[in-house]
């Protein structure tokens, strides 16, 4: 019953916002693309984004219209999905954990634990064949994927020091979706609870969660670091975003326009990719000059008892996502450090 209002409300609401409007529209009226995303406007993906709009809307010479709706305003996490499917909201940029509940359960490969050490292990990842590989599967689910944005690695925030495998044990912690995730942190201990992401400041601030994991520039949009007094340094998990398209509408699209979105998608991508490390950078600084948050560095020792305290991790995901891309991913990882 949940289900079928959600997908009634949605309906409702898509016939209300865009009467007329879904799909290539006539010669006469612009062809809407409305981008729902759950992050704010001034973070890597916000501003890709409006890139993307900005973009868009001159290659195409005004014969696509991008209505972006940042911050959840259109859809939250749970339900754009859904959205997108019915066709009700055109483009999307979800994280990678959420495809694993739409039975996509490969892109959970990407929220393993230290499975990506840097940038240019991603890039091989994302720009290759492994990559592109990965956004067919999406097709079957009446989705297209785009392009890979990057926002950054993960860092492990509380209001009691986390330092040691030990530290994180009974402690509340919001994650995405995502089975791989909540091993993570039973494997530490931890008490994982799934939460959209706009809910989170005010769970952190009435106690209803303990810490959560993001990156430097979710964090401090956010205003996380307003209400958690410790933040440690891990880099231990990666979040990134898959900009897709409702299939049906991408096929639909004359070749020429999809063309010249295409090359649009293209550029706002290298831009997301480029300011994704400044802005992550720039967060981490305002972060530290606020002095809200006491900032934790690990120490060698400290971060290879993390990494083995996650390893459990590897074998429960195995099963799900299958070893043989596990594997195709820690090739990856050795060939770019060679």
């Amino acid at each position: 019953m949940r289900s079928f209002a959600i997908a009634a409300s949605i309906t409702a609401l898509a016939l209300g916002l865009n009467l007329g409007l879904t799909g290539p529209a006539s010669a006469q009226s612009p062809i809407i693309i409305k981008f729902s995303h759950v992050v704010a406007t001034d973070t890597p993906k916000g501003k890709a984004s409006e890139k993307f709009k900005e973009l868009a809307e001159k290659y195409t010479n005004g014969k696509v219209k991008v209505e972006v709706y940042p911050n959840s305003t259109l859809y939250k996490d749970k339900e754009e999905l859904e959205a997108l499917q019915l066709g009700s909201v055109q483009m999307l940029a979800p994280s990678n954990s959420k495809f694993g509940p739409l039975g996509i359960r490969e892109f959970e490969v990407f929220d393993l634990p230290y499975i990506l050490p840097d940038l240019k292990t991603l890039r091989k990842v994302t720009e290759g064949p492994l990559g592109a590989k990965l956004l067919k599967l999406l097709e079957p689910k009446g989705i297209t994927g785009l392009a890979y944005w990057d926002n950054g690695f993960k860092q492990m925030s509380a209001n009691k020091k986390l330092i040691t495998p030990a530290d994180y044990q009974g402690v509340k912690f919001r994650i995405q979706s995502s089975r791989v995730l909540q091993a993570q942190f039973k494997a530490l201990g931890s008490l994982p609870q799934v939460m959209a992401f706009s809910e989170v400041y005010q769970a952190l601030q009435t106690g209803v969660v303990d810490g959560q994991e993001n990156t430097w520039s979710n964090i401090y949009t956010q205003k996380m670091h307003e209400v958690q007094k410790y933040i440690t340094e891990t880099n231990h998990g990666y979040i990134g975003y898959v900009v897709i398209v409702n299939k049906k509408f991408w096929d639909d699209l004359p070749a020429d326009i999809r063309d010249q979105l295409s090359k649009a998608m293209k550029e706002a991508t290298d831009f997301n990719n480029a300011q994704s490390q400044k802005e992550n950078d720039d967060a981490l600084a305002e972060i530290k000059k606020s002095g809200k948050s006491e900032i934790i560095k690990l120490t060698p020792e400290q971060d290879a008892a993390m990494r083995k305290a996650m390893e459990p991790v590897y074998k429960d995901a195995a099963s799900r996502v299958g070893q043989p891309l596990i594997d195709e991913f820690q090739k990856e990882a050795k060939s770019a450090t060679n």
